[in-house]
């Protein structure tokens, strides 16, 4: 039972997450993200985003 609450969580809060990065134009450079390193990687499981070393930092993206 308690996985399945957790799982509620993280699929919930990645949706937020996704739906920031939309606002922003798609992308936000990864140390301004105020989320968990767990929702990050989630997405990025999900092939629903993904990170791009731009040389100055890097950027949490959509996945296109």
């Amino acid at each position: 039972m308690m996985a399945k609450v957790i799982d509620c969580y993280v699929e919930r809060t990645a949706a937020r997450l996704l739906r920031s990065l939309r606002k922003s134009g798609g992308s936000i450079p990864l140390h301004r993200i105020q989320f968990s390193q767990t929702i990050i990687q989630h997405l990025l499981d999900k092939k629903q985003a993904q990170i791009k070393n731009t040389g100055q930092g890097f950027l949490v993206r959509i996945q296109v």
